[in-house]
């Protein structure tokens, strides 16, 4: 909000010089000078944040010892792969169940899609997910995301594997 009334002024100011020769002559230097110290007091204050002192003694934020969830404490339990319209996407639905001593915020989850007829496997596409999943330690949540592999329209996969893998899991302490 306060910077309506610097622009205010500019906008006087060149109103003014416009409609005045006298307080042009004026004008133009007085906001040479005024605009050179600002691009030198905006330069001290850019290098002095720059070489800031830093706390050895604070950690640095948002890291841990250790996760506070493993990915083999997240299993996900009857997930559900349905075609979804465009003819490369899949709805997803399923639970995961939370087997650790910490609290889940979120996770991201990969899934390949492969198409595997008479055991003979070729690799659809693969895409990852972030699950936002608020789930208490000990406890289970259903979830539903979609996903979209690469796949030719119309073509639907004549034996689809799905292979899922958790990652970049989130979680807080349990209280």
């Amino acid at each position: 909000m306060i910077w309506i009334f610097p622009a205010i002024a500019g906008l006087l100011i060149v109103y003014f010089a416009m409609r005045s020769s006298r307080f042009r002559r004026f004008a133009e230097p007085v906001l040479s000078i005024l605009v050179a110290l600002g691009l030198v007091s905006a330069f001290v204050v850019w290098m002095k944040d720059g070489s800031g002192d830093s706390n050895e003694t604070d950690p640095p934020p948002f890291t841990q010892s250790r996760p506070a969830i493993a990915p083999e404490e997240l299993v996900l339990e009857g997930l559900t792969f349905t075609r979804n319209r465009p003819d490369t996407s899949y709805r997803v639905t399923g639970t995961i169940v939370n087997r650790s001593a910490a609290n889940l915020t979120n996770f991201n989850l990969t899934v390949t899609l492969q198409d595997c007829p008479g055991n003979v496997c070729t690799t659809v596409g693969e895409d990852t997910a972030l699950i936002l999943a608020r789930v208490p330690a000990g406890r289970e949540q259903t979830f539903e995301t979609f996903f979209t592999f690469p796949a030719r329209f119309g073509v639907e996969p004549a034996a689809p594997k799905w292979t899922t893998q958790i990652s970049n899991i989130r979680g807080v302490a349990a209280q």
